[in-house]
């Protein structure tokens, strides 16, 4: 006694592009979902009987159509396209720079973020793992595909993943706080006060709001666009072409060409920041494109990072080397990883830390003394760490049913022209105002208490926080 219903839910304009599947046998139901395409995840439940086990089916598939999912023919829609970004690295002739520690991550690492008490690192098996500033690993995550870089926005911390979702870090579970479009090609993302900026293969650029709603999309006259930065002062795009701002409404402010094609960038307070093919980084001022100055590697640029306001401007290679340079563009040092080449870098605290091609998280001592004595051969003693048996909490969109909450903020899924919006409930919020809440959990008409909310840095919606439980 077996049967099995087949959904796919592939919105145009920016939207999902997703499946669910569920399969009875006998007293068991199984549900695999995910994006059109992929393996997916897969959860089973076990019933009293054949006759409980369809009803639960029935109850799973209402709620999936009810949220715009229809029935579909598996195979007929194709996966969404993947570039993993890949490096030729080669081993840097320079001198030994002062790594503290280093952090096995099991395969090339391609996320990061340091935050004041841990550091982030995403690698391409799907693993996010945190660890302190001395390196103890504090804990692990799991995401369905690759992870294409770790972006911070306020309080809050997410992942992109080339499954075409982006995962907020904060909970005790990775939850889906955005989508992608599914022939979106996307090369890299950043977020500012829930504003999510998507830059793709093609050198275009796409921005969905803090709800998950296509905003805009631009073409470019490049392609490859490795670069996107998200601010108040709206998106800052490199491609093969240069750097072109765009306005928080999708005009184009003003564009300059650089000297390569862009392969990473940076942003500080009043300036942003472009490494390119050509071995070049270039400093723009966001006010309107002019080039500040500009930093001279030996190879090509594939990350770069600043100190605080562009005090120092540090670059890694594909030759295995970082570098610093003063504000003016003086060359202070060049340093060999000993880890591959650095996809990505973050300084914080007279420390800079890399995510390298051979998976490592390592943090190099950039004070002037340890810099100085690594350039006379005198080295730290390097602390190797791995990850050891650390469970890995998968990304999941279930959530613990309670009967009554004792604490925390309660909000509400209504249907809105189409779509699903949440509003807190609780006393003492705007109830008109909407809530940013993960896009896979929401059921029309449910209820859910939520650690807290907090005003968004726009003051125009609220951003959930912490566990999120359904209220029965």
């Amino acid at each position: 006694m077996s049967a099995t219903t087949y959904l796919e839910l592939s919105e145009t304009g920016g939207g999902a592009h997703k499946f669910y599947e569920v399969r009875v046998e006998d007293t068991e139901v199984t549900i695999t979902y995910g994006r059109i395409g992929e393996q997916g995840q897969v959860r089973t439940a076990a019933f009293a009987d054949h006759a409980k086990a369809l009803a639960a089916a029935a109850k799973k598939v209402g709620e999936k159509v009810r949220k715009g999912y229809a029935p579909a023919v598996k195979g007929e829609r194709q996966r969404r396209p993947v570039s993993r970004r890949e490096i030729v690295s080669t081993r840097s002739t320079a001198r030994q720079a002062p790594v503290l520690w280093r952090f096995a991550s099991g395969a090339p690492a391609f996320g990061i973020f340091i935050g004041e008490d841990r550091a982030w690192v995403g690698n391409e098996n799907g693993d996010v793992y945190t660890l302190t500033h001395d390196g103890q690993v504090t804990g692990r995550f799991g995401l369905p595909d690759s992870v294409k870089c770790i972006v911070a926005d306020d309080f809050w911390v997410y992942a992109g993943c080339d499954d075409g979702n982006v995962y907020d870090l904060g909970a005790k579970v990775p939850r889906v706080a955005y989508e992608i479009a599914g022939d979106v090609d996307i090369y890299w993302l950043d977020i500012h006060d829930g504003v999510l900026g998507v830059s793709d293969r093609h050198g275009g650029v796409t921005v969905v709001d803090h709800e998950d709603e296509f905003q805009w999309s631009r073409p470019s006259t490049g392609d490859s666009a490795w670069m996107v930065r998200n601010s108040a002062e709206g998106v800052f795009h490199g491609d093969s072409s240069g750097v072109t701002h765009y306005s928080g409404r999708g005009d184009r402010v003003w564009h300059t060409d650089t000297s390569g094609s862009v392969l990473f960038g940076w942003q500080e307070r009043a300036e942003v920041f472009a490494g390119t093919s050509r071995g070049w980084v270039h400093r723009f001022a966001k006010s309107d494109g002019r080039e500040r100055a500009a930093y001279r590697c030996d190879a090509a640029v594939f990350s770069c990072a600043t100190s605080p306001d562009g005090e120092f401007v540090f670059a890694g290679d594909n030759q295995s080397s970082v570098y610093c340079f003063a504000a003016d563009g003086t060359r202070l040092w060049k340093l060999g990883t000993g880890c591959g080449s650095a996809y990505s870098m973050q300084y914080r605290d007279e420390r800079l830390y890399l995510v390298t091609t051979d998976g490592s998280l390592a943090c190099v001592d950039a004070s002037p003394a340890a810099v100085h004595a690594a350039e006379q051969g005198q080295l730290p003693t390097r602390h190797d760490i791995k990850a050891g048996s650390l469970d890995r909490v998968e990304a999941t969109a279930e959530v613990e049913v309670i009967t009554a909450p004792t604490d925390g903020v309660i909000v509400e899924c209504v249907q809105h022209n189409g779509r699903v919006r949440v509003h807190v409930v609780s006393e003492g919020y705007d109830s008109s105002w909407g809530v940013q809440f993960p896009k896979n959990i929401r059921v029309p008409g449910a209820r859910y208490v939520v650690t807290e909310v907090i005003t968004s840095a726009s003051g125009s919606f609220y951003r959930a926080r912490g566990e999120i439980k359904r209220i029965r």
